[in-house]
């Protein structure tokens, strides 16, 4: 595998605006209401979660201040699953694939290595 080594950094750099991109988007969806109905209530914790998403949506897209945006999403991401998904139900709620919290325990984890890793290659961070 050591082929694929030489395109890690580009790999984690399209990791990273793919992944800031669809977060943006899905906050762009409950903010400005783009491509969706629903709009939560000025000031909701809905609502500060669409802020969330796609302020540092944005933010981990370009790599400006990524590890504080990635750390931020990731812990929205945890509340996300825990409050909305998981609900502290015991037996089969408890797993993403039944209690459809998937793409939120995918987000957290994604966003937490983002956190760890920085902004790197392709990003407005410098020397992160």
């Amino acid at each position: 595998m050591k082929l694929l080594k030489k395109y890690e950094e580009h790999a984690y750099a399209l990791l990273r605006i793919v992944a800031g991109f669809m977060f943006a988007f899905h906050g762009s969806q409950k903010i400005l209401g783009i491509l969706s109905d629903f709009q939560p209530p000025l000031g909701s914790q809905l609502w500060f979660g669409g802020v969330i998403e796609l302020v540092a949506g944005l933010a981990v897209m370009v790599g400006y201040q990524t590890r504080v945006a990635a750390f931020l999403s990731s812990g929205e991401m945890a509340v996300a699953y825990f409050q909305f998904h998981w609900k502290f139900q015991m037996g089969p709620a408890f797993f993403p694939a039944v209690n459809k919290g998937e793409l939120a325990v995918l987000y957290c984890f994604v966003f937490l290595l983002i956190a760890c890793r920085g902004g790197v290659k392709w990003g407005l961070d410098k020397g992160d």
